[in-house]
């Protein structure tokens, strides 16, 4: 073909297309719309307490790629592997895809000509992830349109535009997490990876096509499957779990080549595109892989580079094999025999050869697809989107992707399999096998509700066609194409509409998309994220706790295997659960000891015959001070140190999520009791309950505890959870108070039953040692009053016995002389002398805040 006809095809190809663009183009922006619409959620302008650069990131892992980000800048282009600064004192190796971090840096040393502020960098994190989200519309259209036409095409990405639920609260402004760029690459892997399948089918490539370096027929197909390899790249750089859709492209490429074999057609067409898409990805993953991680599929290894290996040997070998099964003439049904063979023969094999990367493998699905148990199945995004709770239901699918959307694209799955069964075509087995694998990886883990986005979009849009071939669509399209060269033909165009054209897109409108447009609207009416108490509480720790004498956006190289890595002796914890490891981290710049990777939770994984293990919830699950500081001396290997100086609780950790620490130690029981109320069973918390750590300090607010001192208690926050506090006090006081012991301090008056601080610091201290003599045996009494941050008070009590000598011993943990230089500057003190008191003497006693971080005696 001529460059003048080139010409002329591509200028009639314009014509035809410009007003799907122009569709494409509005639908894209009313997606970015969609996105952007909560910003002042994000940017905090009437946040008085707040620096003027701050934005208040979503989630928890939004905060971590931030802090990603701001190293990346510092050092670029130099990337951090190992974080010193989370999982004290071990610290954490990052799991997390360079790519995305990398994209966000590269635009802001555009943005800020290679100097960027801190406030475009934050206003570019946030914009980030709404704009990735947006452009999913790009490949769910040309998805719809290859399987179903443009009209089909259109209807889907609308339906991605608005979808609700996991995908766009992963693409909403502030969300900055590399969810968003996983549903992108994927979905435009599988674009490209089907475009290269359909092209290289259609120009009949062969393997000797290569060998004859036919490249006129080979170039569009190359291209395609190239494009295809980036793509997989840029989504296996995003996340490391990417082989998810590695699985998809070989489950299809088997299906593919027995349905040929069965049909007597070649599929060397099929081998060349897995081949170059797989060499392409392994190509351009090598420079991210660390051999040192071995065949991890959590971190860049081996086993990134043994999967598309894997993957370019599976296309030879099938390929080989159905050409061998030709040249032989064998029989058909014997091919999936051959196929099923190998697999089994090369497990077997890897098994012996390779037994960790055999591991590997086999538990791979087990990862994906099945129902997590145990202190995994506490974590929201990894549970069954069917089994939210322990009964199967439709609850949260129905939060997700809005009911009709969910069943649309049921029905365009059994429309799928009607089309195959009738006329076989690769694009339309491509995008089952991927819906379907879709469908079992949210039945074993809800988050991947956000790729199911992208097939509930396609799969609904090609009911949602079949619906409109119904009122002869095709006819309709076909005349506007004709009849409409510019917007002054528009109008006529209309006059040839039918009546029941126009009563199915309403239909369509009404049942399907508007109740995804109205579910956007209210989900992105607001944003998640820290809550202005745990931001108040965390700035107040980064400028009024010791610095712990790291550099906090310096790389430091990661220890050799077998070592831990080398803190300076002022290196300290920071104790508190798990989901709030980041915000520590990138907030209060401490080093918190768990984080949302799950590193210092501790507990047990598999029996409650297993050691439980010292971590965040064997902390706050312990019966006793005792106990808690115990797990602090377990954690750090040093023995004259102790894990974390710094405990933080908040008010869902005592109440709503307490639950959920007992389930990482696999002992739940005796927590709670059930009581009959009224006409009806309800449950309680128990004394194990109240004796746990967590509620010593969250509600008790650490009274009568040696070694833990409230230091800073931020502001009530009006929620659920307040009430909830509430009703736990009301039911230690009518139902446990009079049962404690005369000696222990809660017995010293009744819970306040009212709200307290949301956020509550604590400090662990070696606390001053107050000595003296009484009449042997006598009851001696020591008590206080604490004036917290925001001017409540509470009383602090100890009791003990005097010894046969009269001798008696008090550690008490808070300083009533204040704070002093380099140490903490809590804001929660005494507001009095300590009393010590027995019989009819009562003694007035100071305590230097020396005294409380030394462990210094003091005598009466």
């Amino acid at each position: 073909m001529s460059f003048k006809d080139q010409a002329s095809a591509l200028k009639t190809k314009i014509k035809s297309s410009w007003p799907y663009t122009l569709a494409v183009s509005v639908i894209f922006l009313l997606a970015l719309w969609i996105r952007i619409r909560p910003s002042s959620w994000v940017f905090l302008s009437d946040w008085g307490f707040l620096p003027s650069d701050f934005v208040r990131f979503g989630g928890n892992d939004p905060w971590y790629h931030m802090r990603m980000v701001n190293v990346l800048l510092e050092n670029y282009p130099h990337r951090m592997f190992f974080d010193y600064m989370t999982n004290y004192p071990n610290g954490s190796f990052v799991h997390f895809g360079p790519l995305f971090d990398q994209m966000i840096a590269i635009i802001c040393l555009i943005l800020g000509m290679g100097n960027p502020s801190t406030e475009l960098v934050n206003q570019v994190g946030a914009y980030f992830p709404a704009v990735l989200g947006a452009l999913v519309v790009i490949p769910v259209y040309y998805l719809g349109k290859t399987i179903g036409g443009r009209k089909t095409g259109i209807l889907a990405a609308i339906i991605i535009a608005f979808a609700p639920g996991q995908f766009l609260s992963r693409s909403i402004i502030g969300f900055t997490d590399h969810h968003v760029a996983e549903t992108l690459f994927s979905t435009f892997f599988i674009m490209f990876f089907m475009l290269a399948v359909i092209s290289s089918k259609k120009n009949g490539i062969r393997f000797e096509h290569i060998k004859n370096k036919e490249w006129n027929k080979l170039k569009g197909p190359i291209a395609y499957s190239v494009m295809a390899g980036v793509m997989y790249s840029a989504y296996q750089l995003s996340w490391p779990g990417a082989t998810l859709f590695e699985l998809v492209a070989l489950v299809y490429a088997v299906a593919q080549y027995i349905l040929d074999n069965f049909r007597k057609e070649n599929s060397d067409y099929l081998g060349i595109t897995g081949i170059i898409t797989f060499f392409v990805s392994l190509v351009l993953i090598l420079p991210s892989v660390h051999p040192e991680m071995g065949f991890s599929m959590y971190f860049y290894s081996w086993f990134h580079v043994i999967a598309p290996l894997g993957a370019i040997v599976s296309f030879a070998i099938l390929s080989f094999i159905e050409r061998e099964f030709k040249k032989r003439s064998l029989k058909t049904y014997y091919y999936p025999l051959a196929i099923l063979g190998l697999c089994i023969f090369g497990l077997l094999a890897l098994s012996i050869v390779a037994p960790s990367l055999y591991s590997v493998i086999v538990t791979a699905p087990d990862a994906i697809f099945e129902r997590k148990t145990g202190g995994a199945s506490t974590i929201a995004e990894a549970t069954s989107i069917f089994y939210p709770y322990e009964d199967f239901t439709y609850e949260r699918v129905y939060d997700y992707f809005t009911a009709p959307a969910f069943w649309a694209s049921i029905l365009g799955i059994f429309g799928l399999i009607i089309s195959l069964i009738r006329k076989p075509k690769s694009e339309k087995l491509l995008a089952l096998i991927w819906g379907l694998l879709m469908l079992f990886a949210i039945y074993g883990q809800n988050r991947f509700a956000y790729y199911y986005s992208a097939n509930i979009a396609v799969l609904a849009a090609y009911f949602g066609g079949l619906v409109l071939e119904l009122v002869k669509w095709g006819q309709l399209e076909e005349g506007f194409r004709t009849s409409v060269k510019s917007m002054k033909d528009v109008p006529n165009f209309f006059k040839s509409v039918k009546i029941e054209q126009i009563f199915v897109v309403l239909a369509i409108f009404v049942i399907l998309i508007l109740p995804e447009y109205n579910a956007a609207i209210a989900q992105s009416a607001g944003t998640g994220g820290p809550s202005a108490p745990w931001i108040e509480s965390l700035l107040w720790m980064n400028s009024s706790t010791p610095d712990p004498g790291m550099n906090y956006n310096a790389i430091y190289e990661e220890p050799e295997e077998g070592e831990t890595f080398h803190y300076p002796d002022t290196a300290y914890g920071v104790m508190s659960w798990w989901d709030y490891g980041h915000w520590i981290e990138a907030i209060g710049h401490r080093m918190p000891n768990a984080n949302p990777f799950q590193a210092g939770v501790g507990g047990r994984r598999n029996s409650i015959d297993e050691e439980n293990q010292p971590g965040a919830s064997t902390f706050f699950t312990a019966p006793s001070e005792e106990d808690a500081t115990a797990v602090l001396e377990a954690i750090d290997p040093d023995p004259g140190k102790i894990g974390a100086r710094y405990v933080i609780s908040d008010e869902r950790m005592a109440t709503e999520i307490f639950g959920a620490m007992a389930a990482w130690t696999l002992d739940t029981s005796g927590y709670n009791t059930a009581i009959f109320v009224g006409n009806e069973y309800t449950s309680i918390p128990t004394m194990r309950y109240y004796n746990s750590m967590e509620a010593r300090l969250h509600l008790f607010d650490g009274t009568g505890l040696k070694h833990y001192r409230m230091v800073h208690e931020s502001w009530a926050l009006q929620s659920v959870l307040q009430s909830y506090e509430i009703a736990y006090k009301q039911i230690f006081n009518y139902y446990y108070y009079n049962q404690l012991d005369d000696g222990d301090p809660r017995a010293k008056a009744l819970l306040d039953e009212n709200s307290t601080g949301y956020v509550k610091i604590f400090e662990y201290v070696k606390g001053a040692n107050i000595t003296g003599t009484a009449a042997p045996n006598e009851t001696v009494k020591i008590s206080t009053t604490i004036m917290t941050t925001q001017g409540r008070d509470f009383g602090y009590f100890q009791s003990t016995t005097a010894d046969s000598n009269g001798e008696y011993e008090f550690t008490v943990p808070y300083s009533t002389t204040g704070p002093i230089s380099g140490e903490t500057q809590f804001d929660t003190a005494p507001i009095s002398l300590y009393v010590v008191s027995y019989g009819n003497t009562t003694k007035s006693v100071s305590v230097s805040e020396e005294a409380v971080l030394n462990g210094e005696e003091i005598k009466i």
